[in-house]
């Protein structure tokens, strides 16, 4: 009988050779530096297309007048928002039960196919409003793609960032998201301007600025067909009997502080960053080009980037609970002095912008790097994409409020004075800014420079305490597997 078993299981062995496993492992070695360099293209890609909507709103306006109404604006701002929701929800809890590489794919292909449709929608006969439905239908799907890179690539640039570079975690997973993404922001502001300068009409300078959208995306499918799961995902993942109800009751209020701070911080940098381009239209006058408001609106988008990047480096040194309630607070002070001398800023439009992009920049230190950081890390890998997906999703409700809110409240607290109305709306997101550095303090849990095995430990234990069985968390690594054929550990099926 033993030797029938021996035979059945040599039977069940598939020979792999030296090559092969040596090929495996030095996969399996430059998989996470690739995966956070590929990741932030995505993400480069994301803030890409959020932020190109603002110069191409000011196409719109251009071309239709006052047939393109506030509400058409708003419309077509928030479906790209609730297509995103819908994906930040989706795919997190789509790669906690498939895996990071399946989400990833299906994210990149709905970016391309939304860009595509985006930059080649057309209404009906020409009809003006059915173009900006078509567009509206074409955002959300581009959206869901969007959305999904959320929890897809900051889960996984999380998992990978202690392998590229040991006890960095919240530098390198702040450059390859949050930057990545503000990065994106500058591209959607350089391409109109340059199409501009080149002497384009503006039809044209929206459809190229959607269709260049295309791009990242198709540039990470290679590397994404090729990657693999990171072993973190591998040994600690739960594919199914997930236990839901005591996942709520260990990690709600970390929810409430990951959900709550980017809420804040999406209600206030969204609708500044968006509409970015209608506010400098105003401030420039009537007499003012598209390149002088495109050529504004890159410099002020530029001004992202010096917070993103000193946010990289005060989240391992600083911490991340303290420079998050920094960067709100300082932001809130300078929102409040902004909106007192509004009316006289905008007088010197180049004081204005410096002073309206270190507004925006503040918020990138702060909230803007460490929100994609600290819901990335602090939920133990098994629920990581979900808890995160989850906590994304509750930020970009924020963005909806935000957008929604923003120009009926320019017109009412202005009384038609738009100047005035812009004033004291930067006052009241200045205000809640200030609201949003006390949140934190009282929500947000701090794991500046702990290891992600740590959580992940503490999760397994607590899973234990309450009778989990925890046979359900892990799946068979593959280098594990060669390793075991190679020194002739077989198995049978």
């Amino acid at each position: 009988m033993s030797e029938l078993k021996s035979e059945k299981a040599h039977d069940n062995v598939v020979a792999i050779s030296e090559d092969e496993v040596e090929k495996a492992r030095q996969l399996q070695k430059k998989s996470p530096l690739f995966t956070m360099i590929f990741a932030g293209c995505a993400l480069m890609s994301d803030g890409y297309q959020v932020g190109v909507l603002s110069l191409v709103n000011v196409c719109f306006s251009k071309i239709y007048g006052d047939a393109y109404t506030s509400e058409m604006s708003t419309r077509l701002g928030n479906a790209l928002f609730c297509g995103i929701v819908l994906g930040q929800i989706g795919f997190g809890f789509f790669i906690d039960r498939v895996g990071r590489k399946v989400g990833m794919m299906v994210t990149t292909f709905l970016v391309i196919l939304g860009a595509a449709l985006c930059a080649g929608a057309y209404g009906a006969n020409g009809s003006v409003t059915g173009l900006f439905w078509a567009l509206t239908i074409y955002r959300g799907i581009l959206g869901v793609g969007v959305g999904g890179e959320y929890p897809c690539s900051s889960a996984n640039a999380s998992e990978n960032a202690d392998n590229v570079l040991e006890g960095r975690r919240g530098m390198l997973v702040v450059l390859s998201t949050n930057t990545m993404i503000d990065l994106g922001f500058v591209f959607a502001a350089l391409v109109p301007l340059i199409l501009s300068v080149a002497g384009c009409s503006y039809e044209v300078i929206w459809r190229t600025s959607f269709a260049i959208g295309v791009l990242p995306p198709l540039s990470v499918l290679y590397f994404r067909l090729r990657m693999t799961n990171s072993e973190i995902f591998k040994k600690n993942s739960i594919k199914r009997n997930v236990p839901y109800l005591l996942i709520a009751k260990r990690y709600w209020r970390h929810l409430i502080g990951t959900g709550g701070a980017w809420f804040i911080y999406n209600f206030i940098t969204y609708p500044f960053g968006i509409f970015s381009g209608t506010i400098l239209d105003t401030a420039i006058g009537t007499n003012g080009t598209f390149t002088q408001i495109a050529s504004w609106s890159c410099l002020l988008n530029l001004l992202y980037m010096p917070g993103c990047v000193l946010g990289a480096v005060s989240a391992d040194t600083v911490g991340r609970k303290r420079t998050m309630a920094l960067g709100f607070f300082l932001q809130g002070l300078l929102g409040i002095l902004i909106g007192i001398f509004y009316k006289d800023l905008v007088k010197i439009l180049p004081l204005f912008v410096v002073l309206y992009g270190t507004f925006l920049s503040l918020g990138e230190y702060g909230p803007g790097d460490m929100t994609i950081l600290i819901a990335a890390e602090v939920y133990p890998t098994g629920i990581r994409g979900t808890a995160y997906g989850w906590s994304a999703a509750i930020g970009k409700m924020g963005a909806i409020c935000g957008n929604t809110a923003f120009k009926p409240a320019i017109k009412i607290f202005g009384n038609g004075d738009t100047l005035a109305g812009g004033g004291r709306v930067f006052i009241l997101a200045s205000c809640l800014a200030l609201i949003g550095a006390a949140f934190v303090w009282m929500f947000i849990p701090d794991r500046t420079r702990q290891d992600l095995k740590v959580e992940d430990g503490a999760f397994k234990q607590y899973l234990i305490e309450n009778g989990y069985d925890i046979s359900y968390l892990g799946e068979p690594s593959a280098i594990e597997s060669q390793e075991s054929l190679k020194y002739g550990k077989h198995e049978v099926n």
